[in-house]
């Protein structure tokens, strides 16, 4: 079993790599090992092209010349079950069978429904060894997005916002603020270009007109979305820039200008983190990092509708003006970045 867990964790290391690029589908990664030697590996890269299985089997096949004998004799570890089922890619499991790999090492079974349970079984129909759980906390945590998104039927929810030393937001006068050094703002832009989503509220909007895209940060910005009830925000402004595509949940109209898409909601009074998360989950987005204001974080705080929260805390003080989110979770984190304190929250136990 340690050996397992070794090249287990090979896996997770390999899946991390495809952050940002593979969503909706989860991050995998998989290692073919020949007499304690890996001798191939891969992980999923981008969305719509191979999974971890194909990659690490074709480098086998692409390094030794005998590699047809070489996948008789290995095991494949895999940080999350092979799928059974024809997607925008053939099934692994029937690659694996084809291959006659004879032991297959799983992290962790696929919560999806086409696939959970199902890539096993066709394995062991063929004849072929399955042992799975192996780090399966470690798999399913480092693809929580995922489960969620599966098994909840709405995004991941991560919030973000920085206050000042005495628990400051913002001044209370409309005027802009710094409270984090650069390093924490570079890594914020990192964060993004690891989600599927970033969230606002109308007021950071016509606030602080942000860009919110990773242009501090190598990688994709992610798409955006905007709380503007009454649609009262100035088309001028960068979130309607047609960079990226931006979601507009209001109470006004449905509409599609380009990129910006507006999206009414039948109730703008209740349950409206529920509606915007619920039609987040139908356009297929599975991370959201929810950036602000204080109404817009605290609205989903008081609904329970959150994972993570990621919160700084700068040197400045304030002394006065809007106070920030009041939340209550597990932390699990405090370390700094520069002068910044970073504390991370997590809601409840996700996996």
């Amino acid at each position: 079993m340690v050996q397992h867990e070794k090249f287990m964790r090979r896996c997770l290391e390999l899946a991390e790599m495809g952050a940002g690029m593979v969503s909706p589908n989860p991050m995998v990664g998989a290692v073919v090992v020949h007499d304690g030697n890996i001798i191939g590996e891969g992980y999923h890269q981008k969305y719509g092209e191979a999974h971890a299985e194909v990659n690490a089997i074709a480098q086998v096949t692409a390094r030794f010349d005998n590699a047809a004998e070489l996948l008789k004799q290995s095991i494949i570890y895999v940080s999350l079950e092979p799928c059974a089922h024809y997607g925008k890619t053939p099934p692994c499991a029937d690659l694996i069978v084809k291959h006659q790999i004879p032991l297959v090492v799983v992290g962790t079974r696929d919560p999806f429904a086409q696939v959970d349970g199902k890539g096993i079984e066709k394995l062991q129909a063929a004849g072929i060894e399955v042992v799975t759980g192996v780090l399966e906390a470690e798999c399913q945590w480092l693809n929580r997005r995922f489960f969620t998104k599966v098994q909840k039927h709405r995004p991941y929810i991560i919030l973000k916002w920085a206050q000042t030393n005495d628990g400051f937001f913002a001044p209370d006068d409309g005027s802009q603020l710094w409270i984090t050094g650069t390093q924490s703002r570079k890594l914020v832009h990192k964060w993004r270009s690891e989600e599927d989503a970033v969230l606002v509220g109308k007021n950071t909007v016509a606030i602080d007109n942000p860009q919110l895209n990773v242009r501090y940060w190598e990688g994709r910005s992610p798409r955006r979305v905007v709380i503007d009830r009454r649609l009262e925000l100035n088309k001028n402004l960068n979130v309607f820039d047609q960079s990226v595509e931006t979601l507009v949940f209001n109470e006004v109209e449905f509409n599609v200008d380009g990129k910006n898409k507006y999206i009414a909601l039948e109730d703008f009074e209740r349950y409206v983190p529920q509606y915007i998360l619920y039609q987040l989950y139908l356009q297929d987005i599975q991370s959201v990092i929810i950036e602000g204001g204080v109404h817009t974080l605290q609205t989903f705080i008081d609904a329970g509708l959150w994972d993570e929260a990621r919160i700084f805390t700068g040197k400045t003080v304030l002394t006065k003006g809007i106070k920030s989110p009041q939340i209550t979770g597990i932390l699990a984190t405090a370390l700094f970045i520069e002068n910044d304190r970073l504390q991370t929250l997590y809601n409840k136990p996700i996996i």
